[in-house]
């Protein structure tokens, strides 16, 4: 298209034809199946369950509605739709409403043609422009929403009330050929619901009495969290009939999807002022973290557990890494085991507790969240530790506990260099035998994160003990705190 066009006259000898939004992102879309390229990138997790029904939705120039708990990207791919939208369209110039030159429905651009024919004015509207949000709250009226009418304009125009052009327009005609996203709808009053779904179906606007028949041109995107439907209120049935499309969202499947998430999410800083290495099993344990809580008895299932705790989460913990490098004139450095204590922040203020919950406190649910992934994880490095074994049966565990039990106190310093923090976990020789014995192909840089995760898991299964110290974590023989207490 040729956006240097800036006159009616000259669009229509161009040859350009209008179409509804819903028809530009259909057929844009139908261009962008046929040529092979992911019409959502960077949404992980939905290849062969939302996206398929989000396209199928378009495809059928449908109105959606997203119905997800939090933290599961329903905005996200709301946003992403202006990227099937035309690049440039024609717009009536002055227009509020955005009116279609050859289509308006405005009493400006009405009157304008009337006036000008040809020599209209236009200009070219960006995608990006054509995009507007909304999170509904109890507070939001029909002024904000649809219009209102307007005293003073009424005054400088020396019109009277029953003038059309008093009235002043609300977010929703002036969003005319664009996506209008309409968040946590269930928490929008049921009366102002029930004007959307006259606006959805038949194209009537009525304010104060007035009935307009205004033809928007709109695709709506609702979202909505399922939680809300008996906590804060739900959506009109009429509303929901005028839907085309309900969408179901969830979180991700397996570690490795929520892993891609976590890293093209988390704050890429390329300003840190050391290089922080990170084991993937830190990641894996990091991802567990919020697989344990989606079914933990502390936590609400309800109010599910946010894509965003994991991003904050790994944010934290490269931040607590790159502190203690910065302490210690470090230029590199590498996630400890002990550096998950530095997400705790991130995970409590994201979780809400049911009773029980509430009763042990957010951060004794966050360290319990830390322990059962652990031990969720540590099954698939090592054997299994059997909780009752006869006198004489020996374990792969035993050299390790036999160290603890012949050695004095082991302590970690959380503040310790790296070079300081590896040579104590070197000293237990029997502990980095057997993890060369069942993951023998460790890279060096990854030993010891997973010596110390050897060591948790050893505390978790009731094999160690473990206390915190002034400077750090301090690891005994089972028995020693009894032994300690004579």
């Amino acid at each position: 298209m040729n956006t240097t066009i800036n006159s009616l006259g000259a669009l229509k000898a161009s040859g350009y034809i209008s179409k509804s939004i819903k028809t530009e992102l259909r057929d844009n879309l139908i261009a962008s199946l046929k040529s092979g390229k992911p019409t959502f990138p960077g949404i992980h997790g939905y290849e062969q369950s939302v996206i398929p029904q989000l396209e199928r939705a378009i495809l059928s120039k449908h109105n959606i509605n997203f119905l997800g708990l939090r933290g599961q990207g329903k905005t996200r791919m709301a946003r992403m739709m202006i990227h099937l939208l035309d690049e440039f369209i024609p717009v009536v110039s002055g227009s509020e409403m955005n009116d279609d030159p050859f289509n308006p429905i405005s009493r400006y651009a009405r009157d304008l043609i009337a006036e000008k024919g040809d020599e209209t004015p236009i200009y070219w509207m960006h995608r990006t422009e054509r995009f507007f949000e909304k999170l509904a709250t109890p507070d939001v009226t029909i002024a904000d929403l649809i219009g209102d009418i307007d005293p003073i304009k009424a005054s400088n125009l020396k019109l009277n009330y029953s003038d059309e052009r008093v009235i002043h327009f609300g977010m929703i005609p002036r969003a005319n050929r664009c996506i209008f996203v309409i968040n946590e709808l269930p928490d929008l009053q049921a009366r102002i619901q029930v004007a959307l779904f006259n606006i959805l179906e038949e194209g009537d606007i009525q304010i104060r009495g007035f009935k307009l028949r205004l033809p928007l041109d709109l695709q709506f995107v609702f979202t909505a969290n399922p939680e809300d439907y008996t906590n804060r209120g739900s959506i009109v049935t009429p509303l929901k009939d005028r839907i085309g499309s309900q969408i179901l969202t969830h979180y991700s499947a397996d570690i490795k999807t929520a892993k891609k998430i976590t890293n093209q999410e988390a704050e890429k800083m390329g300003t840190r002022d050391c290089t922080v290495y990170v084991p993937e099993l830190a990641k894996d344990i990091l991802e567990q973290i919020s697989f344990e809580a989606r079914k933990s008895e502390y936590i609400d299932h309800k109010s599910g557990v946010s894509a965003r705790m994991s991003i904050t989460a790994y944010e934290n913990l490269i931040s607590t890494a790159e502190r203690r490098a910065i302490l210690n004139n470090e230029l590199e450095t590498t996630i400890r085991f002990s550096d998950l204590i530095g997400m705790i922040p991130s995970i409590t203020g994201k979780v809400e507790l049911v009773y029980e919950g509430e009763q042990e406190g957010t951060s004794f649910v966050a360290n319990h969240l830390i322990s059962e992934a652990t031990k969720t994880l540590f099954l698939s490095y090592f054997p299994k530790i059997e909780k009752l074994k006869k006198q004489d049966q020996e374990t792969p565990y035993d050299e390790v506990l036999n160290w603890f039990f012949e050695a004095d106190a082991f302590e970690l310093s959380d503040e310790d260099t790296q070079e300081s923090y590896s040579l104590a976990l070197n000293s237990i020789t029997p502990l980095r035998e057997l993890i060369l014995k069942y993951q023998p192909n460790i890279a060096e840089i990854d030993m010891p994160f997973l010596m110390e995760f050897v060591l948790w898991a050893l505390v978790e299964l009731k094999q160690l003990s473990r206390r915190k110290t002034a400077s750090g974590l301090e690891y005994n023989d089972i028995y020693a705190n009894l032994v300690r207490n004579l």
